[in-house]
């Protein structure tokens, strides 16, 4: 097999070079921002590259353009909070990206027990299977670090595909959405359900740098995929939250379902309840009814 071209694929044995991830979210978050959104004028035609200068994003943030120059080439060495939140505010970082940019540059010290902690299986225990087989009229399912779907109810079998008959390295909803045969049907916006898949991962690699299943996981998805290839360079970051999605199913149709996602309390903090319904009285509703009819045979556990 080729050897991917995103960083986390060239380094499948070690950490993500933070330094050059740092240095690359810095320009990103930068180049997006043009001087008239910042109060600033515009002097188009003399700008060599797009989005803000070095010495311009220093001024907002009132810090040295040395010292901004040596943070955006990945040496976050000593820098301090207030200097962070002050580049935070200039770039109009969301929390996510403010988030990330702090985990880049001020990383855990806690190696070992960190590597002992992302390393070890996540177990659900009974008591949130049990929650989500009592939801039988709304799809769920619990997802944990990387994005893998760790335990399901019968109505999320039904909506989203049948966990059951998949090898456990492919219920992850990263390898379902790139590479799942069926993926582009039943996400009707699937370019922006790719981004919005890529961006969580991105937030995760800033928290977890010396996941090796995870630049495992990027490794593969840069291989096999070219969107996933370009949609990780672009540096896009965000957590799971709420809205909507739009999806054909091939027995009900089209439906818009709102989605929640909820940490589950405990001593994962990585485990999220991810919800699906629709609105009371809506063709969604009904649609959904219906497959609830319809569903799967439950397998026995």
């Amino acid at each position: 097999m080729d050897r991917p071209t995103d960083r986390p694929a060239d380094r499948p044995d070690r950490s993500m070079d933070l330094g050059a991830e740092l240095s690359e979210f810095l320009r990103s978050r930068r180049a997006r921002l043009k001087p008239e959104d910042v109060g600033l004028p515009d002097f188009g035609r003399h700008r060599r590259v797009p989005g803000l200068r070095r010495e311009e994003l220093a001024q907002l943030a009132g810090v040295s353009v040395a010292y901004y120059t040596r943070l955006e080439q990945g040496n976050g060495r000593n820098v301090s909070m207030e200097v962070l939140d002050s580049i935070a505010r200039a770039l109009r970082l969301t929390d996510s990206e403010r988030a990330h940019l702090t985990h880049l540059a001020k990383p855990t010290a806690k190696k070992k027990q960190h590597r002992a902690a992302i390393t070890r299986p996540q177990l659900v225990r009974p008591g949130l299977q049990h929650l989500l087989d009592s939801m039988d009229s709304v799809p769920a399912v619990l997802v944990g670090r990387r994005l893998d779907i760790l335990a399901w109810n019968r109505m999320a079998r039904a909506l989203l595909g049948d966990f059951t008959t998949m090898a456990p390295e492919e219920r992850n909803m990263a390898r379902l959405v790139f590479l799942g045969p069926n993926a582009r049907d039943l996400y009707l916006e699937w370019e922006a359900k790719a981004t919005e898949v890529v961006s969580v991962l991105r937030l995760y690699a800033g928290c977890y740098p010396d996941d090796p299943a995870l630049l495992a996981l990027v490794g593969e998805l840069s291989v096999r995929s070219e969107e996933f290839r370009s949609l990780w360079a672009a540096h896009t970051v965000a957590d799971k939250g709420h809205g909507t999605k739009r999806l054909r199913h091939p027995l009900v149709g089209e439906m818009t379902l709102a989605y929640e996602s909820l940490k589950v309390a405990g001593a994962d903090p990585d485990l999220v309840l991810v919800t699906y319904q629709a609105e009371p009285g809506t063709a969604s509703a009904d649609a959904l009814r219906l497959l609830a009819q319809w569903g799967v045979e439950e397998p026995v556990r």
